[in-house]
């Protein structure tokens, strides 16, 4: 473990926080304590807001190529220590030891890598109608990530904020912070200019907080929960600040009468379960025709018997355990409600797997006959827990897809392509799996907008539109004609 895991980092330095508070961090696999991070406090945030806002007054002048050549310096560290990071990752939410690799790490440095191609090419200034619009770097940005994407998310919101010239101060959640220590060590080296990241741990309540109702602070990008959402956009409309906000999710993946079910039905579960289910767009109602019902099911229980659950430090290990306690013991009530409910248990259910009495493992559990007025089809659970649907049409499906407060994501399968293509478009959310979608790892995916209708949130990620969250747009008007025929 680093020996800067009970510091912070601020104005390009390991700093001890203004009144010293340890939290344990808890290994999920073995429930014991597997490191100490320090918690921060307003005051904390303060001095990080002032090394930014001194930062930024220099940054947000730098150059497009000088901004490129910092991230590619970032891309290089992360590459040179991707088992660091995919090892802190695993030890702090439990994620299996490849997929903390391969996509837990990986796609962040992906992420990075996308967003250099965005600058790269992205025109700052342009006419309109005689007029110069300028885009220019809002400013001071608090970066609030969560833990089940500790690193993805982190490497998505601080890429557009340093690709855009403004600086940041980044707070990971209290559960996850390990793997946020590494990075700042990776920034550090990289030469990232004082005070344009800081990092500073703490919980929602106070450091998160802190940074939504701070004046010093121009935007808060946040990733988490709705109800936590909420209480940031209370807090930040004091200072009318902008707020960037990736909620929770409850996404359909909508399987079109006739389509072949061998690709779809194994695909939908292991991608409902994929990172133990704790993913905000995750397909986990899968709505199939009432003629393919009992196909389905077949399909199903054979897709869970494949899966491994074990230490996630194997690589042969599939699916480690839920990231904490407060998760473990939430989904486990919904498994209990799914079955208090009516709804038709066809494996997993409550308890821990068979041979784990300890760690925060639950059993890869698939409902089915699931109605949409069910407590499991409506909830976002966070956990490997698949609720089957039945429709009788696809304007029955359309309508049961979209009968939930969110609108991350949705999923549509249909060999009709046309057909298929016909329901994507009238699925209310913000991004829609068409098919053989792109990878997790492919420059489709990655540069993609991401964000939400409804409760699901606001703004989006990713690509020209995430960076775009992070400009301030400017009018100069004044320019003669020729002025703008020279200019271009």
């Amino acid at each position: 473990m680093s020996e800067n895991h009970t510091k912070f980092y601020i104005d390009g330095e390991w700093v001890a926080p203004v009144t010293p508070r340890l939290l344990d961090v808890i290994n999920p696999v073995t429930e014991g304590v597997c490191a100490q991070a320090s918690m921060g406090s307003s005051a904390d945030v303060d001095r990080a807001v002032a090394a930014a806002r001194r930062a930024v007054h220099q940054y947000s002048h730098s150059s497009v190529a000088e901004r490129v050549s910092l991230m590619r310096r970032i891309v290089a560290g992360c590459e040179a220590r991707v088992d660091d990071l995919a090892k802190a990752v695993t030890l702090e939410i439990g994620s299996p030891i490849r997929y903390s690799h391969d996509v837990q790490t990986v796609r962040m440095i992906r992420n990075i890598e996308g967003m250099i191609s965005v600058l790269e090419n992205y025109g700052f200034e342009h006419f309109m109608e005689g007029t110069l619009i300028r885009r220019e770097p809002i400013g001071v940005c608090a970066l609030i990530s969560p833990w089940n994407w500790p690193l993805a998310s982190f490497g998505t919101k601080f890429a557009a904020a340093l690709a855009a010239g403004c600086a940041s101060i980044f707070k990971p959640s209290e559960f996850s912070p390990l793997s946020a220590l590494v990075m700042a060590e990776i920034l550090h080296d990289a030469g990232v200019p004082k005070g344009v990241f800081n990092l500073i741990n703490g919980e929602g309540s106070t450091v998160g907080d802190a940074l939504a109702r701070h004046p010093g602070i121009d935007m808060i990008s946040f990733t988490g929960s709705v109800r936590a959402g909420v209480m940031v956009a209370q807090a930040a409309a004091e200072t009318v600040k902008r707020v960037v906000q990736e909620l929770g999710g409850k996404s359909a993946n909508v399987i079109l009468s006739g389509t072949n079910l061998e690709r779809t039905v194994p695909s939908g579960i292991l991608r409902c379960f994929t990172n133990t289910g704790q993913s905000c767009q995750a397909p986990s109602r899968m709505l199939l025709h009432k003629s393919q019902r009992d196909a389905a099911i077949a399909l199903a229980e054979r897709t869970v018997q494949a899966i491994k659950i074990g230490d996630p430090l194997d690589p042969s290990t599939t699916m480690g355990p839920l990231a904490n306690r407060v998760q473990f013991e939430r989904v486990q009530g919904l498994i209990e409600k799914g079955l208090q409910e009516g709804a038709t248990l066809l494996c997993g259910g409550p308890g821990r797997p068979e041979g784990f009495d300890s760690g925060y493992f639950v059993r890869p559990t698939i409902f089915a006959d699931v109605m949409p007025d069910m407590t499991i089809a409506k909830e976002e659970i966070f956990g490997p827990v698949l609720s089957m649907m039945t429709y009788d049409t696809d304007e029955d499906a359309i309508e049961i897809a979209n009968g939930t407060i969110y609108g991350l994501a949705g999923y549509v399968q249909a060999d009709d392509i046309e057909r298929g293509r016909q329901v994507a478009a009238k699925l209310q959310a913000g991004r829609i799996y068409f098919n053989d979608t792109p990878t997790l790892d492919s420059p489709a995916e990655r540069n993609a907008p991401f964000g939400g209708y409804k409760r699901s949130g606001n703004g989006r990620q990713q690509g020209v539109f995430g960076l775009e969250e992070y400009l301030e747009v400017k009018a100069v008007l004044g320019y003669k004609s020729a002025e703008v025929v020279a200019a271009k």
